[in-house]
């Protein structure tokens, strides 16, 4: 790879996990957590929030130049504004980098402290900026209804993925307020909430990944000679490790939580674990996102 090939990589990612955590962690609090806690956690997220909308900002801003120069002859076309307006307007990429700058701005508009919590304006601008992923992604190489039906799908799977994935850290948070009488019961009502939501997540993630798979590739990826199978393979299997030690945290160490204080400290490693298994899906899909998959 180029450096501005790798350094497009590293937007990429930057951008998946800010937008997928802002919108599932939104999505979450707003929809699951009780008022008597909705507000402690919204305001712990504060410093993660804050970051990951400036991840996102910072890469898009620099996702342009670096489009430029490798659609033009090199870097000198980075800073080239006819080149940087031809991507803008002339391109998917150009449109792609449209809407996620909208949706940029619309979440430094959530940041301010004009309002208590911000939290379902930070969820619909999320959703716009992962509504921008599937418009250059590889559904384009379909033509008509197949490209809508593939680009649907692709939402769909970011959309589910990314409520798992951003409402993880979310639940970690609520975890010590299992400890507190005060605060026991709304702790429990939320992560029951979490644990009902997340069966339809995964389920979502692994139907919509495994369409969108025999979509591009035709079938399974056993086709390893290929880097973009070899990685999807790995990707597939993270997925399924996380599935499993979801299981294994609704079906064990939550039954067990009253019973032994390991429980409690399982549970949260589990979690964080799942954390940065996520992490390591976005990467590999960051990378492989860019290569020819058959």
């Amino acid at each position: 790879m180029t450096t501005a090939e790798t350094l497009i990589v590293v937007c990429r990612f930057g951008f998946y996990a800010g937008a997928l955590f802002l919108w599932g962690a939104s999505t979450y609090i707003a929809g699951f957590v009780p008022d008597g806690l909705r507000q402690s956690v919204w305001a712990k997220l504060t410093p993660i929030r804050g970051l990951s909308v400036l991840v996102i900002a910072g890469a898009t801003v620099a996702s342009l130049p670096l489009n430029a120069a490798l659609l033009g002859d090199g870097w000198q076309d980075a800073a080239d504004l006819g080149m940087l307006w031809t991507v803008i307007t002339q391109t998917s990429i150009g449109t792609v980098w449209i809407v996620q700058a909208i949706a940029a701005g619309l979440l430094f508009a959530a940041l301010t402290p004009s309002s208590r919590s911000k939290i379902l304006p930070t969820a619909l601008a999320a959703l716009v900026a992962l509504a921008s992923l599937p418009i250059s992604g590889h559904a384009a190489i379909h033509e008509g209804s197949l490209r809508l039906l593939h680009r649907a799908n692709d939402l769909l799977h970011l959309l589910s993925g990314g409520f798992w994935f951003g409402a993880l850290l979310p639940v970690a948070l609520l975890l010590p307020a299992l400890r507190d009488q005060s605060t026991r019961h709304d702790a429990t009502t939320a992560l029951i909430g979490f644990s009902r939501a997340g069966h339809v997540a995964v389920a979502l993630v692994i139907v919509t990944g495994l369409f969108s798979t025999w979509l591009i590739v035709g079938g399974l990826p056993l086709n390893w000679s290929l880097p973009y199978q070899q990685l999807l393979s790995a990707k597939i299997l993270i997925v399924a490790t996380m599935v499993a030690l979801a299981i294994v945290n609704r079906y064990v160490f939550v039954r067990l939580l009253d019973r032994s204080p390991l429980m409690y400290r399982s549970l949260v490693c589990a979690t964080v674990t799942e954390i940065g298994l996520s992490l390591g899906v976005l990467a590999l899909v960051a990378y492989f996102g860019r290569l020819q998959p058959v």
